[in-house]
């Protein structure tokens, strides 16, 4: 067992789990944090990912004791005083939103995105989103909401844990 700090969503919070405990676990069974979902946990579809140190990971593949004193942004970490992050309402007025396991990881990983290049190509975006995989869609109203979040007022700072 080992004595983790993290700073989950702004919040500062101190935990005891096994050292190679997965970060997705600690969010989701410790933190109660259940946005975040397991896809395949073996890193391929990025359906766990979120924003630790301001780089996308997926958490499946990061043990608790590497994000020690880190500071990790879910998917709950991402609405601006209740509201939805204008990332979040494009993807819901996009359809880009579909059965939602893999939504959480296609905005953080959006953000990142928009974060890197506030307004990315069509080349920029696929590369952004190519850890992400979905399989409810063809991926064109994913890319459609990237691209419509692009053009709104976006907060660069906001989800850069």
């Amino acid at each position: 067992m080992s004595d983790i700090r993290i700073t989950i969503n702004g919040q500062a919070r101190s935990l005891n789990v096994p050292s190679m405990k997965r970060l997705l676990d600690v969010i989701r069974e410790d933190l109660q944090l259940t946005g975040t979902k397991e896809g395949c946990g073996e890193g391929e579809c990025g359906a766990c990912a979120v924003l630790m140190n301001g780089e996308l990971v997926n958490s499946c593949l990061v043990p608790a004791l590497q994000a020690n004193g880190a500071s990790v942004c879910t998917i709950e970490g991402v609405a601006i005083d209740g509201r939805l992050h204008p990332v979040q309402q494009c993807f819901l007025e996009n359809g880009g939103a579909q059965c939602g396991i893999c939504t959480p990881g296609m905005i953080l990983a959006t953000q990142h995105l928009l974060n890197k290049y506030p307004r990315p190509t069509y080349e920029q975006i696929q590369e952004g989103l190519a850890g992400n995989l979905c399989r409810c869609t063809g991926y064109m109203r994913i890319f459609e909401s990237v691209c419509k979040a692009a053009e709104a007022d976006y907060l660069p700072d906001r989800g850069k844990a």
